[in-house]
C-alpha cells in the first residue's frame, strides 16, 4: 500500500470515529481508537480542519464533525429517491392550500429546490428545480438551519447577511430568536425577507434535516395568520414524507 494511500485510509478512520454515541472528540480518544500516535493524528486533523471536515474548539480543544460533512451527506441525499417519495405529498398540499409547494436541500450556504408544485392561482410564483437561493432568509432555508448545530449554521451565516428588504433577518443574535421559535412551533415562517411581496412558510424534513418542503405565495394572500395556519399541516406532511424516506431505506434516518 502506497503511503498516500495509507494517508487517505487513516484520515477516513479519523471521521470514522465520530457517531451518534461519541459526536465530539478529543485529539487523545481519537488517537486511542484509531490505534495511530497523537503527532500523527494531529497532522491529520490538521488537513481536515483545514478542508472543512472537522472542526475545533478554540477553547476546549474538542473535535466534532464539520460542516463539509453535511455538505455532503445533502448532495447524496439530492440523489437518491427524495423528489420521488415526497412529489404525491406536494401535490396534495398543492391541492389543498392552491399555493406554490417547493422540496428544497441544503447546499453551502444556500438551499436548492428539487422540485416545484406550481399553484393553480391566476397569480403564482414559480420555483424552478435547481433555483438557488440564500438559506439565510428563505423559509425553506430556516427549517433546515434551525436543526442543524449552532457552530454549523454560524458557519454558514458568516458567509454573508445581506439586506434584502426592510424585514430581513441581518444579525446571528436575531436569527438565533427566531430559530428558537422555529423549534418551539415546527415550522418557519419568511415574512417578505427574501423579497418584498413573497412570504413562505417551511417545515424540515427529518431531524436531523435532510430537506424542508414549503408553502409560497404573494403576501397579500398568504398572510401571517394564513401562514401560521398552514405550518402544523407542512409539519405533519413532513413527518409522513420522513416516515417513506425510513421505509425505502434511504441513505438518511431521522434522529
Amino acid at each position: 500500500m502506497s503511503e498516500s494511500i495509507r494517508a487517505v485510509e487513516r484520515a477516513l478512520d479519523v471521521l470514522l470515529c465520530f457517531s451518534s454515541q461519541t459526536p465530539t472528540l478529543t485529539m487523545t480518544q481519537i488517537s486511542e481508537q484509531v490505534g495511530i500516535n497523537k503527532s500523527t493524528v494531529h497532522r491529520l486533523l490538521a488537513t481536515l480542519e483545514t478542508k472543512r471536515f472537522v472542526d475545533r474548539d478554540p477553547v476546549t480543544g474538542i473535535y466534532r464533525p464539520g460542516l463539509r460533512l453535511l455538505q455532503m451527506a445533502f448532495l447524496t441525499m439530492e440523489h437518491n429517491d427524495l423528489r420521488r417519495l415526497a412529489s404525491p405529498f406536494l401535490h396534495t398540499l398543492c391541492d389543498q392550500h392552491r399555493e406554490n409547494v417547493n422540496l428544497a436541500v441544503l447546499d453551502d450556504t444556500d438551499v436548492i429546490y428539487l422540485d416545484a408544485i406550481e399553484s393553480p392561482q391566476r397569480v403564482k410564483l414559480a420555483a424552478a428545480p435547481g433555483e438557488r437561493l440564500p438559506a439565510f432568509c428563505t423559509a425553506s432555508g430556516k427549517a433546515i438551519l434551525a436543526l442543524l448545530p449552532e457552530y454549523a449554521v454560524k458557519s454558514i451565516l458568516e458567509g454573508g447577511m445581506p439586506n434584502r428588504t426592510p424585514t430581513t433577518i441581518v444579525t446571528q443574535e436575531a436569527f438565533f430568536n427566531d430559530v428558537r421559535q422555529i423549534r418551539e412551533q415546527g415550522f418557519a415562517i419568511s415574512d417578505q425577507e427574501f423579497e418584498e411581496g413573497i412570504n413562505a412558510v417551511a417545515a424540515p424534513i427529518c431531524n436531523p434535516p435532510i430537506a424542508s418542503i414549503s408553502i409560497a405565495g404573494p403576501a397579500y394572500r398568504l398572510t401571517l395568520e394564513r401562514m401560521l395556519e398552514i405550518g402544523p399541516d407542512l409539519v405533519s406532511t413532513a413527518n409522513n414524507i420522513a416516515q417513506e424516506v425510513e421505509k425505502a431505506g434511504t441513505f438518511f434516518k431521522r434522529g
